[in-house]
């Protein structure tokens, strides 16, 4: 499969990212007639839990009412342990739900995704499906693929022409016209108009020289265009977080350039003297070590977090994604990877020094405990940054490193709550904030992310609570011995995920899915 890959070098003056691309995955076929039901005249969901994803406590029994795409009426019926009282309920529906025993919360907003490429993932069918079977309702590309391919797959998804979740399309500088790379602050103004009248929802960055990411970011405040970036090693030196939220960055992903902005001995990292950028286990294995140059606490550590919080900038973390350098024989194992994991995408995943991401050359004991010690420094500053007020969000960025489409998602909860979030502050930042973050270039209010009358109709339901255990989130479920017969079973999995007032089944949505994966075995050369 390796000899059989398409790969093209694509050189981007200052993206700091040595960046393999992949020819662009098929599009989704048309939503099909067995593909989601709806939307209705008026769909009720009643007698559920709901968990309204501003961090308020579950509520129960409450009927929601949806008419459309809008949630229309959100209404207590009774008291938990007792009869429903009739006289509350909302009336007569066109289509319900019964959800006494379940939980509902609001569709989750992925803030990091891509839709890989061929020969890894074929087609983006494969890919929606995984995020809709996770209750994963909108998601912010950066980008999904190429441009127009990108901005047409948006388009089609907010008309409901396939079944995918809500997408915003941001894109790096330079994507998409003719004019060749950004290289200065005047193609950077450029770029920033061209994208805005083609329909960009933001710009996503790398670290650019100063006056370079001030243009873009300059130009991209006067057209409400959002802002996010991966401050790569290339580049950070001359930029880390701080200097890019100083310009008018709106928020930033993983975690390059904030250890950076928290040195205190250091201005750039003591790399060793062997290092080389392109060695992907070097790149990896060695920012870990980043842990030591940091301390918790310090002035310099109260100082960037401060200035974070008057800026109101938001992080997206996306700690799934390097989970794997902490222990990479469990996320080579999830229970996923057998039933949902693509042939081609477990290839890729496969150590390689051509496929991005696929590092584990040679990973020892010392890198795996690196990046425990760094994921603890990490997590105390995400942490104590939601205690004072700062947003955290959520993204994934799956597709490498063994992080499958929407089960990374869910791990991404997980870590959050290992970080010190309360389940109801995940839930927070995978819902309420990350519609926040969307809309604050647009200086609008949300228009999604929270269970209340007047809002999309995104939502998730699911028969276990998740407060209880986010792994109930998984397409696999979570494990538990039933004591009545002594056989483990597993409980959950998302039951269904309504986007725009379109109800779709998650168990069939993976049965698709499971069907996708079987079926290009099956095809694969002996």
């Amino acid at each position: 499969m390796k000899n059989l890959q398409i790969v093209v070098i694509l050189l981007v003056a200052f993206v700091s990212v040595p960046s393999l691309t992949y020819a662009q995955v098929a599009p989704a076929p048309d939503r099909g007639p067995d593909e989601g039901e709806g939307p209705f005249e008026r769909l009720i969901i009643r007698g559920a839990t709901v968990i309204d994803g501003t961090g308020s406590p579950p509520r129960s029994p409450m009927d929601i009412v949806i008419e459309g795409n809008r949630i229309v009426r959100v209404t207590s019926v009774g008291a938990p342990h007792v009869d429903i009282n009739e006289n509350r309920r909302p009336g007569e529906a066109t289509f319900e739900i019964d959800a006494h025993g379940k939980y509902v919360m609001p569709g989750i907003v992925d803030l990091h995704a891509h839709t890989g490429g061929i020969p890894k993932t074929p087609e983006a069918e494969y890919i929606y499906k995984l995020w809709l079977a996770h209750g994963i309702t909108t998601v912010r590309g950066v980008s999904f693929g190429g441009f127009e391919w990108s901005l047409n797959e948006k388009q089609r998804s907010a008309k409901n022409l396939i079944a995918a979740p809500h997408m915003v399309s941001y894109h790096r500088p330079g994507s998409g016209w003719d004019q060749g790379p950004v290289t200065t602050p005047e193609a950077a103004r450029a770029w920033v108009r061209f994208a805005s009248e083609s329909g960009v929802d933001g710009i996503k960055l790398g670290s650019y020289p100063p006056d370079i990411m001030s243009a873009l970011l300059d130009e991209a405040a006067k057209h409400n265009l959002g802002s996010t970036t991966h401050l790569g090693q290339m580049g950070v030196a001359q930029m880390n977080a701080l200097d890019a939220a100083r310009l008018g960055l709106g928020s930033m992903t993983h975690f390059y350039g904030l250890f950076e902005a928290l040195y205190d001995a250091h201005d750039v990292q003591p790399w060793p003297v062997d290092m080389d950028y392109n060695d992907e286990q070097l790149r990896f294995g060695q920012v870990a070590r980043q842990w030591s140059l940091v301390t918790p606490n310090s002035d310099q550590w109260h100082a960037v977090m401060n200035e974070f919080l008057e800026l109101d900038y938001y992080i997206n973390p996306t700690l799934n994604i390097y989970s794997a350098g902490r222990d990479v024989m469990r996320a080579k194992n999830a229970d996923w990877h057998e039933k949902y994991t693509l042939g081609s995408l477990w290839e890729f995943f496969t150590p390689s020094r051509t496929d991005h991401g696929s590092y584990f050359f040679n990973w020892t004991t010392h890198d795996e405990v690196a990046w425990k010690r760094f994921y603890q420094v990490w997590m105390q500053f995400l942490n104590e940054y939601k205690n004072l007020g700062g947003k955290v969000t959520v993204g994934s960025d799956s597709g490498y490193i063994y992080q499958l489409f929407g089960f990374g998602t869910i791990l991404e909860l997980e870590l959050l709550q290992e970080a010190g979030f309360h389940p109801l502050e995940v839930v927070r930042a995978a819902t309420m904030h990350g519609a926040m973050e969307i809309y604050k270039p647009l200086q609008k209010p949300i228009d999604f992310g929270i269970i209340r009358a007047g809002m999309r109709a995104d939502l998730l339901i699911v028969d276990e609570n998740p407060l209880a255990n986010l792994k109930v989130l998984y397409g696999t479920g979570a494990m538990k011995l039933n004591d009545e017969t002594g056989e483990v079973e597993y409980v959950g999995g998302v039951k269904y995920t309504i986007k725009d007032g379109i109800l779709y089944d998650a168990k069939a949505l993976l049965e698709d899915i499971a069907n996708m994966v079987e079926e290009q075995r099956s095809t694969e050369p002996e």
